[in-house]
Formats: structure tokens, sequence, C-alpha cells
């Protein structure tokens, strides 16, 4: 077999992987309701796999510093988030995706302009969360109508997630850590909840969605730190395990907080 076409079946093999991932999880989140799709649509479903590519391409130095770059891309999802949950109240999907997606865009190309550390990272975290969470909480609550699925769906969420992974793991080598860091951070779960549920039962039960996703994609903030830390003194395969273990504990920690609350209720 010879090396083009070995690499090529192995690219098709990991946008497979990825894409199941993807898609699953999207399913359950469309059947769940808001507050329990938020939690699952905040798991690594789409950044992971696009780690554990790079980490089978490159060493644990290249993973550490590539999510260096990851970390303040996230604060840049929740001004994504944000920017979507306000204008889908009044306005229609092409804008408010269309204004969303641009805000990210606009965002990552700032973040990479510069040389992020931790702390800086976890700084801008810090910061946007608290700007973002108090200004979504009256969004949160909305009722979540039947979504009949279309024949479009899952083959439009696998085609999202496939082509994100080629690029990610096609470009990683000449683009570099940081290049691949952000690349591997856009938000492809949360793409297709907007585009695939906005048309069907309109923006706000969307928008709460996205809402009650905050707390769990802050989680997801704190998992790419330990990512970092894990892979710069372990190995990759440690810091990736420690990184998916912070996300499934906040997000298991954040379901048990909710199921206390509405038994007190």
């Amino acid at each position: 077999m010879s090396l083009d076409l070995h690499f090529l079946l192995f690219l098709l093999l990991r946008m497979a992987i990825a894409a199941a991932f993807v898609v699953t999880a999207s399913i359950i989140t469309e059947r769940s309701g808001p507050v329990i799709g938020a939690l699952i649509a905040t798991l690594p479903v789409s950044a992971g796999p696009s780690y554990v590519f790079l980490a089978i391409d490159h060493d644990a130095a290249f993973i550490a510093q590539g999510s260096l770059a990851s970390l303040p891309v996230n604060a840049a999802t929740i001004f994504m988030c944000l920017t979507y949950v306000v204008l889908s109240q009044r306005h229609n999907l092409v804008v408010s995706c269309g204004s969303a997606f641009a805000v990210w865009i606009a965002m990552a190309s700032i973040i990479r302009q510069f040389e992020w550390s931790l702390t800086a990272g976890l700084a801008a975290n810090l910061i946007a969360f608290g700007v973002c969470i108090p200004l979504l909480a009256g969004y949160r609550h909305a009722k979540m109508p039947l979504v009949t699925r279309r024949w479009y769906d899952v083959p439009m969420r696998a085609a999202l997630v496939a082509t994100l992974v080629a690029i990610v793991v096609s470009t990683s080598g000449w683009v570099g850590p940081r290049i691949s860091g952000i690349i591997a951070l856009y938000p492809v779960v949360f793409s297709s909840i907007m585009l695939i549920l906005h048309p069907r039962i309109g923006g706000p039960p969307t928008a709460a969605v996205l809402a009650n996703s905050a707390w769990g994609l802050l989680g997801f903030g704190m998992a790419i730190a330990v990512l970092h830390l894990g892979a710069a003194n372990f190995g990759s395969a440690i810091g990736l395990s420690m990184g998916l273990a912070t996300c499934i504990v906040w997000n298991l920690t954040l379901w048990w907080m909710g199921r206390r609350k509405r038994i007190a209720a």
C-alpha cells in the first residue's frame, strides 16, 4: 500500500470516528432538553477526537503548546454563544448564526496574534465567563418542543466534524501547535445545534440550550488547562485522560447540583 493511500485511509477512519462522537452527542442533546443537552454539548466530543489524533502524530510538547492556544479560544466560544442567544430572541437564523460565527472568527483571529501563557489563558476565561454567565442567566429557561429529524441532519453533522478533523490532522504538521489548537476548538457541536434546531423550534428554545451550556463550558476551559499541565508533565496520554476526567466530573457535579435544586423546589 502506498504512503499516500495509507494516509488517506487513516484520515478517513479518524474522520468517521470523530463524526460518530458528535452525531451521537447531538442526537442525545435534542432528546434530553436544554439542561442535559447543554451538559452533553460541553463534553469534548469534538475537540477530544481532534486532540487524540494530534497526539498520535505529534509529541507531548506539541499537545501542551496547542492547548495553551485552545484555552483563550474557549473564552471566544462563550462570547459566540452570548451573541447567538441575544440575537436569536428576535432575529432569524442567518442574522443570529452569522453574527455568532463572525464574533468567534474575529476573536480567534485576535487570539492567534499572541503567545499565550497558562495564567493569561485562565484570566481570559475568568473574565469572559464572569461577564457572560450573568448575562445568559435570563435565557436559560424555555420549553423544548418536539424535534422532528430531517434526512440531512446526521450527514450534515457528520460532515461538519469530519471536515474539522481533516483540517486539524492534515495541516498540523505545517501550521504548528498554536494554529492547530485554535482550529481544534472550533465549536462544531454548538454550530450544529444552532443550524439544525433554530429553523425547527425557533430561536429562544435553541438559545436555552446554549445559555445552559455556560457553566459546562467553564469546566471545559478548566479541562484544557489540566490537559496542558498533564501533557507537559506526564505525557499526552495522561494529559488527555486528565482533561476528559475533569470534564466528566465537572458536568456530573453540575447535574447533581441541579437535581438537588429541583428536588428541594
